[in-house]
């Protein structure tokens, strides 16, 4: 802790007590010789500014404690411990200086120490973007309970600090175990069909069994029927490929897309997770910014959270090609591809669907897209103006391309999700429980 230049100086009450003594001076100075009068209180005033100064001068002790984690959206505080060594009592204010990523109070916190005893304070903060930033110093005052001196002093806290995605949605989430007791109740009912993807065994022919899953090739060597029983693969492959081109870097209330995007991809992961499946992930804009390849386990889970809990917005194209073709090329075998992106132009979905069209062909493919809440308000709200006329057109446009862009998608064989961003989350892990149910993979 050390002191602020200059480290102390007239308080709210000793400039009002200044200010009183300046006008009483000027009305005694009509009826008295006013030299005498104005020194008289100049040095009144001055020797109980000294000591008030002596009386607080090295009594406060600060120590600041940061949070040994940030998480995106996550409430937190920066916390003090305050001592109090004078006679009298003590009042504190704190302010933290502006970090970048960080919504710090403004306000600060304001306190009142008794005397020689401590306390403890706080300043809350809620992070607001992921990645690296540092941290700033901590300013304070503290005056005595007579106010006429402030003291201001600085905690040195610099020191870099990092902003990890939004977890708190996924530790122990009933959201997440609900689904997962799903997927195994889904699962052992398309066991029960004998619908599947593995070989199990062969047995004869019955009169319930389909047409389709008699087994010719057997049949012939044992001379009769024979029917090939198949399980649903638990274990299957979960590829998810993140947006982190200039689209994704507009934001949607408090966050930007890619913080909405990067905080469903947890979700996804951790589902998988639960269900046994290998998840990995691929973040990409112009090139490929981090990638981490499909495996399962706790492990695999810290891997993905660290991978992405740095990515941030390029202000560049993403190039959607070579996404296309890195995955073709690496994941010879069928799997669920989670594309996180956005529709915002023709030419941007145009180059999505071209791209995104070659993985159809032996991979799932989900692209999950965020809508802007904004074009829907502007297409509810009534019409009173030219103003709004105009907005309301605006959005009529935005969204008929976006709906065009969506049927497109969904044509070439893709899934869509096309949510809210507040709502994406939930809405994938709903849309990766209907595709593990189904069977679809």
């Amino acid at each position: 802790m050390t002191r602020v230049r200059p480290g102390a100086w007239l308080g709210p009450r000793g400039i009002a007590v200044g200010l009183a003594f300046s006008v009483a001076a000027g009305l005694l100075a009509r009826s008295f010789d006013w030299q005498p009068v104005v020194a008289v209180l100049l040095i009144a005033f001055v020797l109980a500014c000294a000591l008030d100064w002596r009386a607080a001068g090295n009594a406060l002790r600060l120590q600041r404690i940061a949070p040994q984690r940030y998480a995106l959206a996550r409430p937190d505080a920066f916390r003090y411990e305050l001592e109090n060594r004078a006679n009298l009592p003590l009042r504190v204010g704190i302010i933290e200086e502006p970090v970048a990523k960080l919504a710090i109070a403004l306000d600060g916190t304001r306190v009142i120490i008794p005397p020689r005893s401590r306390t403890t304070a706080q300043v809350g903060f809620v992070p607001r973007e992921r990645g690296r930033t540092s941290l700033g110093a901590s300013y304070a005052w503290y005056e005595s309970s007579v106010g006429l001196v402030r003291h201001r002093v600085r905690i040195d806290g610099a020191g870099p600090i990092r902003v990890l995605p939004d977890l708190s949605a996924l530790a122990g989430s009933d959201d997440l175990a609900l689904r997962a007791r799903l997927i195994d109740a889904g699962l052992r009912r398309l066991r029960r069909r004998g619908a599947g993807t593995e070989f199990e065994s062969l047995r004869e022919y019955g009169t319930d069994d389909a047409f389709r899953d008699i087994d010719w090739k057997a049949s012939a060597r044992r001379g009769r029927i024979m029917v090939a029983q198949h399980e649903v693969e638990r274990s299957q492959q979960v590829i998810v490929a993140i947006d982190a081109g200039r689209l994704m870097a507009a934001r949607l209330g408090d966050r930007r897309k890619l913080d909405y995007a990067v905080s469903a991809a947890l979700g996804i992961a951790a589902l998988a997770r639960r269900a046994a499946d290998r998840v990995g992930v691929h973040a990409f804009a112009g090139t490929t910014l981090a990638a981490v390849a499909p495996a399962s386990g706790n492990a695999q889970a810290a891997a993905i959270v660290e991978a992405l809990a740095d990515i941030e917005p390029h202000q560049e194209e993403s190039d959607y090609e070579r996404l296309a073709l890195t995955l073709r090329n690496a994941y010879r075998k069928r799997s669920l591809i989670v594309v996180f992106t956005d529709l915002f132009d023709p030419v941007a979905s145009s180059t999505v669907l071209a791209s995104l069209a070659l993985l159809v062909r032996r991979h799932l493919v989900l692209v999950a897209l965020m809508n802007d809440a904004a074009i829907g308000a502007a297409l509810a709200a009534e019409t009173h103006d030219a103003a709004g006329a105009y907005r309301a057109a605006i959005a009529s446009g935005l969204a008929a391309e976006r709906a065009r862009a969506v049927t497109a998608l969904r044509a070439a064989g893709m899934l869509v999700v096309d949510v809210p961003a507040r709502d994406l989350r939930l809405a994938m892990l709903d849309a990766y429980l209907d595709i593990k149910t189904r069977g679809m993979l």
